[in-house]
């Protein structure tokens, strides 16, 4: 029986679809913004909150007739999904036992692009096999017939109830069918056409780009870089060809001593020559680093440290602070005024702006560590150049990230990403160094520092603390409990206090 949804867009329009019980979620958002004329492979459906499965059809959806749907904005990070393609005789004989190929793929992929990875990608295992470009002899009664044209087999793809089969349908993605998690079970099988093998391929060049023509379309946009440099790496060769012939083509010049020019060359060379062997940390605005060597110990400093259970001992006046946080936490409190958030806000700035130099201390992942001093000024830029400067491999991604972790120092010079006003940092602060995701492991392997840097590295030192004696338990709670004021009695002591009207009853 048919009925009817609403669909609420992000501007708070409302359109309503027609929806039957074999109708699919993937249907209703691509007819809701085609109403509301919003591109439909950027938005997902949601009910009370809740992410809606689109592959699902109506009646299996689990909704309420007259349902108000919300259109919420699709996240840009493709999720991975576990697809298996279940092939068809004889080409499952190759795949056994089930006959299946699978293999986990992003959100994002079109299903020709699914079709071409299952062909050339892991999951064939280097065997053979021809999805997109079949073809067929044109038969009668089991022999051949015709001139021996080819005709095109398109593949015909079951996935649950629905059928794709054309060029069109092959321009979906997953996620437009309604898959964004989870796996799919995709049935393979194949259709004859009327179409040439010929005139099919060059529809499908049409319909789809393959992967070395967008790699076509992507490098001339890095050739003139390249031409950049292969230019400026040309241009001193020819200056030095061009003085040669000026020099053969006067040879009535006088010639000119160059012996002591020559040494003057090579003294004045050689110091650049020393420096460029050296890997100097210091930077070049000349900020002053130290870098501290790794711990020689797997256990940490503060475990090796010997103290008494009495240390660990709960006092009376730790309950007393408990109870009065408890007291404090159930007490109302009214929400500040615009005033005092001003002032608030005024008293944050200006505590900001006395900080005048703070030292960050990175720990790079082998344990090593350095310590630079930063000003007002300095942004999250400049931290991620010094850390360059000493790093062996300078070109590996990497991020800064402040303790617990949440949030990530940015490498941008720009002044809202400022370390001491735009991260509130106003004390020494540790920060994590993270390696990106993109990086090997062989990378995260080799030594991280330089080798100048590494042997400038100097052991931690760690202050002794002084012993100090345990105070007596026993004095404060029993000066306490000898201070406490004795309850006011009369009559046999008991401190039960007769009231007024009583005292009348006991005179004669």
């Amino acid at each position: 029986m048919a009925t009817n949804v609403k669909v609420v867009g992000t501007d708070l329009k409302q359109v309503t679809i027609k929806v039957n019980p074999g109708t699919y979620l993937t249907d209703v958002l691509e007819q809701a913004c085609e109403k509301l004329r919003v591109p439909s492979n950027k938005y997902l459906l949601k009910y009370k909150q809740k992410q809606l499965d689109l592959s699902q059809t109506w009646r299996t959806s689990g909704l309420v007739p007259g349902a108000k749907l919300e259109l919420v904005v699709r996240s840009n990070t493709p999720t991975a999904i576990n697809v298996a393609l279940q092939l068809p005789s004889p080409e499952s004989s190759l795949f056994p036992p089930s006959g299946r190929v699978t293999e986990k793929l992003p959100s994002d992929f079109t299903i020709w692009q699914l079709l071409r990875q299952f062909e050339s990608g892991k999951s064939s295992q280097g065997k053979n096999l021809n999805i997109t470009g079949r073809g067929v002899a044109q038969t009668a009664n089991g022999a051949a017939a015709g001139s021996g044209q080819l005709y095109y087999e398109t593949p015909v793809l079951t996935i649950e109830n629905r059928t794709l089969s054309t060029f069109a349908d092959f321009q979906k993605t997953l996620s437009q069918l309604g898959y964004n998690s989870g796996g799919v079970l995709i049935r393979l099988s194949f259709r004859k056409t009327d179409q040439t093998l010929v005139d099919a391929m060059g529809e499908i060049s049409q319909f789809f780009k393959t992967e070395e023509e967008i790699q076509r379309t992507e490098e001339p946009a890095a050739e003139p870089a390249a031409v950049d440099e292969t230019s400026a790496s040309a241009e001193a060769p020819s200056s030095m060809n061009a003085s040669s012939d000026t020099q053969d083509a006067n040879p009535d010049r006088p010639e000119i001593d160059t012996s002591a020019a020559d040494r003057e060359d090579v003294t004045a060379q050689a110091p650049s020559t020393d420096l460029m062997d050296i890997d100097n940390p210091v930077t070049s605005d000349h900020r002053p680093v130290t870098i501290f060597s790794a711990p020689t110990s797997n256990t940490p400093a503060a475990a090796l440290q010997a103290d008494s259970d009495e240390a660990f001992a709960p006092r009376i006046e730790h309950a007393q602070a408990h109870q009065r946080l408890l007291k404090t936490a159930g007490e109302n409190k009214r929400l500040p005024s615009d005033k005092e958030l001003e002032e608030k806000a005024t008293t944050e700035a200006a505590r900001v702006a006395a900080v005048k130099s703070i030292k960050i201390k990175v720990r790079f992942p082998d344990n090593f560590s350095a310590e630079w001093p930063f000003g007002p000024d300095d942004t999250g830029a400049m931290l991620y150049a010094e850390i360059r400067k000493i790093m062996a491999n300078d070109i590996a991604p990497f991020k800064l990230a402040l303790p617990p972790g949440k949030t990530v120092i940015k490498d941008d010079g720009s002044p809202s990403n400022r370390l001491i006003s735009g991260y509130r940092l106003s004390t020494n602060t540790l920060v994590n160094f993270i390696w990106d995701e993109k990086v090997s492991t062989e990378v995260r392997k080799q030594p991280f520092l330089k080798g100048s840097a590494a042997g400038q590295a100097q052991k931690v030192v760690i202050p002794d603390v002084p012993e100090v004696e345990a105070e007596d338990e026993a004095g404060p709670s029993t000066g306490t409990l000898a201070s406490a004021p004795k309850p006011r009695t009369e009559g046999d002591g008991s401190g039960f206090k007769k009231p007024k009207w009583l005292k009348g009853f006991g005179k004669k």
